[in-house]
């Protein structure tokens, strides 16, 4: 029987890989972003519908779940992963940049996950694609941190509300992954990099990784497809690391 998955921002960067992932391994992959990708793979296209949303708009989340039924006639998972970073010192926010940063990081996962009970049964899933930035805070860097940790309350809440019917929640917690949307944030004003981003990456890796590099998005995607799988029947309410080590815990 085939399995269908919904993931936001599921047209670059990491939502990306787990889009191409989840469809290689079998399943139905239906695909909410503001861009729809035009260079689908041939092995992965067949598996592939998007569609236009905004991961702001409760609607839309609606119409992936709809979508998801009508093709799937089911929903097996529903990856929340579409977000939005740029470092800011505290006296650099202002509330359009706040704002932004809370509805698509927080409100959306919210919105994305209220949709998805209302088709979800038991053996189902719900993952939150968090960050490293969900466990500890950095320099300029609160109003990320802060809607990432607010994913981790979210993941613990729902995983025992929806737990007694047999609905698992989890969060994957990346450290940096090297996509167009990081390169965008480290390129910017308040960025740690400061306007040098190779040598700020190549630093980073070697003082704060243990195995002396950074994470992939595939591996990233692969956590993901375990977790979604009845492999991981056992886990749930968890905020998972996949940081070569950065932070052990």
């Amino acid at each position: 029987m085939s399995r269908t998955v919904v993931i936001t921002g599921g047209s670059k960067g990491i939502g990306w890989e787990i889009a191409q992932t989840f469809a290689r391994d079998g399943y139905k992959v239906i695909s909410g972003s503001r861009t729809i990708r035009e260079d689908l793979p041939p092995d992965v296209s067949r598996n592939i519908k998007q569609l236009v949303i905004d991961v702001k708009n409760r609607e839309d989340h609606i119409k992936l779940v709809e979508a998801a039924i009508e093709w799937g006639d089911k929903l097996d998972c529903y990856i929340n992963n579409a977000g939005f970073s740029e470092w800011r010192s505290i006296d650099a926010i202002d509330y359009n940049f706040l704002t932004n940063v809370f509805e698509t990081n927080l409100f959306g996962y919210f919105w994305g996950s209220q949709a998805a009970t209302t088709a979800l049964r038991e053996g189902g899933s719900i993952l939150n694609i968090s960050s490293l930035a969900a466990k500890r805070g950095t320099i300029n860097n609160s109003a990320y941190s802060a809607s990432k940790f607010g994913v981790t309350g979210l993941t613990q809440s729902l995983s025992k509300e929806l737990g007694p019917k047999g609905i698992r929640v989890n969060a994957v917690c990346p450290v940096l992954i090297e996509t167009p949307g990081l390169m965008t944030a480290l390129d910017a004003k308040y960025s740690p990099a400061d306007k040098n981003i190779p040598s700020f990456l190549e630093n980073f890796t070697q003082n704060q990784s243990a195995l002396g590099r950074l994470p992939t998005a595939n591996e990233v995607a692969q956590l993901c497809l375990f977790l979604a799988s009845e492999k991981a029947s056992g886990i749930s309410g968890q905020s998972i690391n996949i940081d070569c080590g950065v932070l052990p815990n």
